[in-house]
């Protein structure tokens, strides 16, 4: 079964009173990037959860978001009571050596860069927290993964009706490249005894035979219709045999349509380009569907 590239997944739990919640979202991307942003008090767990989101995941663009909720003001952060007043004497000792006025605002100091600093854990809190954020990761991975494969499903289901239709398209060809050269040997035949009559003239047979020889050389297509009947094969095969073959996918369709592209310049019947148009169509619907698959 074949996945989505798109999906979200959320999650949340609690460690040491402080409420967790993740939320995870997935878009698109020829390649897998993962953007992370977590609260200062936990950074240190980025590295274990980029891996451990590679772990799960293979392509797309990979949002991760982690939030804090209900935390406790003397566990989230703490204030550098030695920076702060060391400030705070700077400035008294500017203001009584100046003619400047006025007061101190100790809420404009905390918003100095270094003031209030993030509470780090120590060892066995961080490692509790640790435990905690990447259990409810993995929670959010599973809900992602679970609304990718049902994406999925209905994306496969459209490139097999995509499949099936090339299929008989196929068929259609086959059927008529057999009787082309046949109508065009008689069709040549006719008008060339047409213009030879008033000359009393008679056709080489030979010639003839040769003539229409080298238009069967030309417009031979079994090899391409071959070869677009066995991409058709591995591509409902890869459909089965890997959920992440998006990749493969699209390299599959790439070659379904150089094999029409090949057809279509050989051809000489209207009838087939016809029906070459329609498979090229639904080729290049089944190369855009590739690229939302993982």
């Amino acid at each position: 079964m074949i996945n989505s590239m798109t999906g979200y997944g959320e999650a949340d739990g609690e460690s040491n009173s402080v409420s967790y919640a993740v939320e995870i979202k997935a878009v698109n991307n020829r390649y897998l990037k993962i953007n992370i942003k977590l609260p200062e008090m936990v950074a240190f767990l980025e590295e274990d959860i980029d891996k451990l989101l590679r772990k799960n995941l293979s392509r797309g663009t990979i949002n991760y978001v982690l939030r804090l909720k209900q935390v406790s003001t003397s566990t989230s952060f703490e204030i550098d009571e030695t920076a702060l007043r060391t400030i705070i004497e700077k400035l008294n000792q500017i203001r009584s050596s100046t003619d400047v006025g006025g007061t101190i605002d100790i809420g404009g100091l905390l918003n100095l860069p270094g003031i209030i600093r993030p509470m780090l854990p120590d060892e066995e809190v961080a490692e509790q927290i640790k435990d905690t954020v990447l259990g409810i990761t993995q929670e959010a991975i599973e809900k992602l993964k679970q609304m990718r494969a049902a994406e999925g499903r209905f994306l496969e289901a459209d490139l097999n009706n995509h499949c099936e239709a090339i299929k008989h398209g196929l068929e259609q060809i086959r059927s008529r490249s057999a009787a082309i050269v046949q109508e065009y040997a008689k069709r040549l035949k006719k008008r060339v005894d047409e213009l030879l009559a008033e000359a009393k003239l008679r056709l080489d047979e030979e010639t003839l035979a040769r003539e229409v020889a080298v238009l069967a050389d030309r417009s031979d297509i079994s090899e391409e219709i071959t070869r677009l009947d066995s991409h058709l094969e591995r591509f409902a095969e890869s459909c089965q045999a890997n959920d992440k073959a998006g990749r493969r996918l699209e390299f599959i369709g790439q070659e379904m349509l150089r094999e029409a592209n090949t057809i279509a310049s050989k051809a000489f019947d209207t009838e087939i380009i016809r029906h070459v148009v329609d498979i090229k169509c639904r080729i290049d619907r089944i190369k855009e569907q590739a690229q939302n698959l993982e």
